[in-house]
């Protein structure tokens, strides 16, 4: 029985348009009719994860259980969130809703055991690094990573986020953040998890050519199958 998925999005929007875009490729139909049906609540209000739980910003909570629940209330049976940050949020959200959310990053997780990488640099916002979520799933699965530590390269990560995809700078100058990769390919990272959902549009946009594992294609893929369709390779 096919079902219908519900996107917990405007964190951002860009990447509710690339989950969405991911959710479509990733399907093997040959026709409209053969695509999942998929509803979105694009809150573009919600507050910002990272400065909630590192600088006791506004709660986002609220706000997107509010979201979960309008989309269950309005039939989605399985959702799912376009941002990594708030998975640190995971259990609560769970908890707001009677239907599965899953979870991208232990999705990605699977997808990387299933690839046989075995190490892996990570590179995220200082907030999801800091809850230590990938932490968590990467012990549980036993896949060895290395993660900036010096505070000039977290600044790295946050400017292309913040200053570059965010900002709408396609422009924006992306040295320190190559140095950033370098530095975890010295240390043995096989690829480069984008741990931010902003991460592959910055990787598109900017021509970053280095080996890379995105978490939302792995999600994307996890819930075609999920929903009951076709997942094309």
């Amino acid at each position: 029985m096919k079902k219908t998925i519900g996107i917990i999005g405007g964190m951002s929007p860009l990447a509710t348009c690339n989950l969405y875009s991911k959710i479509i490729e990733c399907t093997d139909a040959t026709s409209d009719s053969e695509h999942a049906h998929i509803i979105i609540d694009s809150n573009n209000a919600i507050p910002d994860r990272t400065a909630a739980i590192l600088n006791g910003g506004s709660d986002p909570l609220p706000a997107i259980c509010k979201s979960a629940k309008r989309l269950a209330r309005i039939g989605a049976d399985v959702l799912i969130m376009p941002c990594n940050t708030a998975h640190y949020f995971y259990n609560q959200i769970q908890r707001c809703v009677n239907i599965p959310i899953l979870h991208m990053i232990r999705e990605m997780a699977l997808d990387l055991k299933a690839q046989g990488i075995n190490k892996v640099g990570l590179l995220d916002t200082n907030g999801t690094l800091q809850t230590g979520i990938y932490d968590t799933v990467f012990d549980e699965f036993g896949i060895e990573y290395v993660k900036p530590e010096s505070d000039i390269h977290k600044r790295a990560i946050m400017g292309i986020i913040y200053d570059g995809i965010k900002a709408g700078n396609y422009k924006y100058d992306t040295t320190d953040f190559v140095e950033v990769i370098k530095a975890l390919q010295e240390e043995g990272a096989q690829s480069m998890i984008l741990g931010c959902t902003e991460l592959p549009q910055a990787f598109e946009i900017y021509g970053l050519d280095f080996p890379n594992v995105d978490p939302m294609l792995a999600l994307a893929k996890a819930t075609v199958k999920f929903a009951g369709y076709e997942v094309k390779e």
